[in-house]
């Protein structure tokens, strides 16, 4: 038995993965949490076999939740199931310590091929995501602006897309407006942006929010 705990704010999403893990009597719904924090207590208290996480939620999330994940459960499989086919976000998942990465346009047969196969202690990426990964540009060839973002000014860039504000971001972080806007003036500079229209515009043609 696959005991799995579901990591994902919308509950179409988690009631959607509840039928899918009822389709197989091998894997079991150990729990459900809607925000980082969730994430974090569920897998302190109720043991799963394997994390079916989301990139974006409330609280800690993305490759600061994998981390957080990491140092609690560190032989835990992250199966990380993100809306995200970029190579750079799955990429960063996967080198905080994701075992797997799956986009959302998955079908329900190959969700349950990667939870199997994660659950045995072997990696998974979807196909077209790792055959992005596999030819992304070397270090020394043109690269997006957004590649050259450390983690905490790529999850900052993430929220501000997604119309969130510095304090909110702030709060979700566990950093100061202060230290947020330094991140945000350096990450819009890197990506050769002047305002929040254009940076939301910069996510929305790369699909990245």
């Amino acid at each position: 038995m696959i005991r799995i705990l579901i990591g994902d704010d919308h509950a179409i999403v988690r009631q959607g993965l509840r039928q899918v893990l009822a389709l197989m009597s091998e894997l079991e719904l150990a729990g459900e949490a809607k925000n980082g924090w969730e994430v974090i207590e569920q897998v302190r208290t109720c043991a799963p076999d394997l994390l079916l996480l989301d990139m974006n939620m409330p609280g800690p999330s993305g490759v600061e939740l994998i981390k957080r994940v990491r140092e609690e459960a560190p032989r835990l499989p992250i199966l990380v199931l993100s809306m995200h086919g970029e190579s750079q976000i799955a990429g960063r998942a996967i080198k905080a310590g994701a075992t797997g990465y799956l986009t959302k346009d998955s079908e329900p047969e190959t969700l349950i091929l990667a939870i199997r196969q994660v659950a045995s202690g072997a990696h998974y990426v979807e196909p077209a995501v790792a055959e992005r990964l596999l030819f992304q540009p070397s270090p020394g060839e043109a690269a997006a602006p957004h590649l050259t973002l450390s983690d905490r000014e790529y999850q900052i860039f993430l929220r501000l897309a997604q119309g969130r504000g510095v304090t909110e971001i702030g709060e979700e972080l566990h950093l100061s407006a202060k230290t947020v806007s330094t991140h945000k003036a350096r990450l819009m500079k890197k990506l050769g942006v002047d305002n929040i229209s254009d940076l939301v515009r910069y996510a929305l043609n790369r699909d990245l929010a």
